[in-house]
């Protein structure tokens, strides 16, 4: 069979044609991103495991709920399976959680399966005016849950 523009037959995978030319490197932001989540469960394991979470500094000086408080218990409550309790700790990232690591898991695995030359997934860019745009909605609509949370 004749190669596909800009893709060769690979014999060990003979019906995915394999990418050729150079591989796209991960946004540095999508791996921070990822090391975040991780770090969130991982400190969430640790809340439920020992009782010992990360006192929030807004509510400490202020007694207000800032839009993150909650977010270590939410996620400890969601290891447990208790996904009552997760939106009441915290429904803000109970919603954008599942949204951002689903884009941030396909991006990494996208990345992966184009370096191990076995598939080219197709992967979004998003102008520095989009990401922008999104950044100013995320933060404005944070802001208004974190105040009518305190009434």
């Amino acid at each position: 069979m004749p190669p596909y523009r800009g893709y060769r037959w690979s014999v060990t995978f003979a019906v995915m044609p394999r990418p050729q030319g150079p591989v796209k490197p991960v946004d540095r932001r999508v791996w921070g991103l990822a090391g975040v989540g991780i770090g969130g469960f991982a400190l969430a394991g640790i809340y439920r495991l020992s009782g010992l979470g990360i006192p929030c500094p807004l509510h400490t000086l202020t007694g207000l709920d800032c839009p993150f408080c909650g977010a270590t218990r939410m996620a400890a409550a969601l290891l447990e399976g208790d996904l009552n309790a997760a939106w009441h700790f915290n429904a803000a990232v109970l919603i954008l959680g599942p949204l951002i690591g689903v884009a941030i898991g396909y991006e990494v695995v996208a990345w992966l399966l184009s370096r191990a030359g076995w598939l080219n997934l197709p992967r979004q860019r998003l102008s520095p005016r989009a990401v922008a745009i999104l950044t100013k909605v995320a933060l404005g609509a944070l802001l208004i849950f974190g105040v009518l949370r305190n009434f």
